[in-house]
């Protein structure tokens, strides 16, 4: 009985490790995707967040490939103190251009899959690879609507949207 029981185990982990696999990373086009300035929509709380609200990645791409990284708050509410850490980014995907691994300050090392984005690059759903955080950034501040439809999408694609948390944008 108990061979059997481990059998059924064994031949279980691969439907369940399929089931928490992250959805694929959306090619992108790097210089239109890793430019300019993107607004934090949503995202799972972090410590490293508390107390951040309007929220702010600024990408540069630099003539040695890689991407100068600026991620931005204000503290307490919009308008507040600004809250800013820097880093470089580089491509572990070079050609699909989804997958950017960003090194930070103190050693702290960040991976970003592009999980899904608008054909016309007015938002774009990042993730971790194993999507336990995940970031909706838009280039304006979206409707209720299109925030909603943000969330959904994010959704589908496998997230607990219940863990996440919409700070205050401007």
């Amino acid at each position: 009985m108990k061979r059997l029981a481990l059998a059924a185990a064994l031949f279980a982990l691969p439907a369940i490790a399929a089931a928490q696999a992250p959805p694929p990373a959306a090619k992108v086009d790097a210089e239109r995707l890793f430019s300019g300035r993107w607004l934090e929509i949503g995202r799972t709380p972090m410590w490293i967040t508390d107390g951040c609200v309007a929220g702010a990645t600024n990408y540069e791409r630099r003539a040695d490939g890689k991407v100068a990284v600026r991620d931005t708050c204000e503290m307490g509410a919009p308008g507040g103190k600004e809250k800013a850490i820097a880093g470089t980014g580089r491509f572990l995907d070079p050609g699909s251009n989804a997958k950017l691994r960003v090194n930070y300050p103190f050693f702290i090392t960040w991976d970003y899959w592009i999980l899904d984005r608008d054909p016309d690059y007015r938002w774009f759903i990042a993730s971790d690879p194993k999507l336990k955080r995940i970031f909706l950034y838009a280039r304006e501040v979206p409707s209720p609507a299109e925030r909603q439809a943000l969330v959904d999408r994010a959704k589908a694609l496998g997230y607990d949207v219940t863990k996440m948390e919409f700070p205050a944008t401007r």
